[in-house]
């Protein structure tokens, strides 16, 4: 492997998509959707950058091409499982997500079958449109954590007296609680929203390679 700068990006982006999982075994909440959080911010800024430096470079190569692909669909899958795991909204979360990995799985099946003709399910301008949809829809999900979990709660540096008394609105907070209340349902409003729509391109371009495949998987006589 050529340990170019945008292969070490693409391979810490391939390695921190199982360290989203990890933080919430290891450490307690907020803490594990701050750092959840900043980390999948921070792999979704990486996999700008690293396209754009390989192409501004001339440094693009195959195993680059190769491990960009899957430390995409790491990412997004094993974010997703985290949201449905501990999120509030699973219920309305369940049915994008297994769009999202069904086309995931689909597609990749697909790919593999194909072998040196997969060329022709080269990934399409829609198809990067509904990565970039995935990965705003799950930071925003990530972000809802917080406010639910942090801002709400509030039990940084609270006993568990003065959680209590403040979630039974008997004290002055009662408007910064309801401040928090609000936010933390509109932003997951809004990452529902996004989650939806990406699941509805993820589906558009699943067909749209299904079709371009069809005609290479009928049977010869």
């Amino acid at each position: 492997m050529q340990w170019t700068l945008p292969n070490i990006l693409t391979a810490l982006r391939l390695l921190a998509a199982p360290g989203l999982a990890v933080m919430f075994l290891y450490f307690s909440r907020p803490f594990a959707d701050w750092c959840a959080l900043i980390l999948f911010l921070g792999a979704a800024i990486t996999d700008w950058f690293d396209g754009y430096i390989a192409r501004s470079w001339g440094a693009e190569t195959k195993i680059g091409a190769m491990l960009d692909p899957i430390a995409d669909k790491a990412m997004v899958v094993i974010a997703l499982m985290v949201i449905v795991g501990y999120s509030s909204y699973t219920p309305w979360i369940v049915l994008p997500a297994t769009v999202i990995l069904f086309r995931e799985v689909f597609v990749s099946g697909l790919r593999e079958f194909l072998g040196d003709t997969a060329g022709l399910l080269k990934v399409t301008k829609l198809a990067k449109w509904k990565t970039t949809l995935q990965m705003v829809a799950i930071a925003v999900l990530f972000g809802q954590g917080i406010f639910e979990h942090y801002l709400i709660a509030a039990t940084y540096g609270m006993d568990s007296d003065l959680v209590t008394s403040i979630l039974a609105g008997e004290t002055e907070d009662e408007l910064g609680l309801a401040w928090r209340q609000t936010g933390m349902i509109w932003t997951g409003y809004l990452g529902l929203t996004l989650l939806w729509i990406a699941a509805l391109l993820t589906a558009i371009t699943g067909w749209d390679y299904f079709r371009k495949a069809v005609p290479h998987l009928k049977e010869t006589r």
